[in-house]
């Protein structure tokens, strides 16, 4: 029979939460997940968290928006439809594309913005249909929520209870 059990910790501050979060990183306890809010400074790296690469990922995005922009000015202006408008040379893609800028930087923006939150939903596990992970409503509220997995209910509750933590609840895992 296994005793390990879930024990979340419920706080009404986010200075309670890092006090408490700082006390079980000096009692080498392991904290499983932390549910805010909203972000709170300093979390990140007080849980130890490593640095995303959503940033390199939008910069791929970008290049990818940029390159469509290219190929699509390129198609529609100088090959499939070339135009002389105020007597530009509409053969030759370089010299046109100062005029071309605004539609690549908006191709740019728009698949840096739409595939970083696709990207963002898959990692996290948040698209349609996912069964949800918060385990307390209240946390995408007004309440702060540590997460442990332990064997040792006791000292851990012991620690929240000195930290000012406002309700424990504890299930099976």
């Amino acid at each position: 029979m296994s005793t390990t059990k879930k024990v979340y910790g419920i706080y009404a501050d986010d200075d309670d939460l890092l006090n408490g979060v700082h006390a079980f990183n000096d009692k080498g306890i392991k904290i499983d997940e932390v549910y805010t809010p909203f972000p709170v400074h300093g979390l990140d790296k007080a849980l130890g968290l490593k640095k995303t690469r959503i940033s390199d990922a939008a910069f791929i995005y970008a290049v990818y928006g940029v390159t469509i922009g290219i190929l699509v000015t390129y198609y529609t202006m100088i090959r499939d439809w070339p135009q002389n408008i105020g007597g530009k040379p509409a053969f030759e893609w370089s010299r046109n594309m100062p005029a071309f800028v605004v539609p690549m930087f908006e191709l740019m923006v728009f698949c840096a913005a739409h595939m970083m939150s696709l990207t963002f939903l898959v990692r996290n596990k948040m698209y349609p249909g996912c069964p949800p992970q918060n385990p307390d409503p209240r946390t995408t509220d007004d309440k702060f929520m540590m997460e442990f997995v332990t064997d040792d209910v006791e000292s851990v509750k012991q620690i929240l209870i000195d930290t000012g933590v406002e309700e424990i609840t504890v299930k099976d895992a």
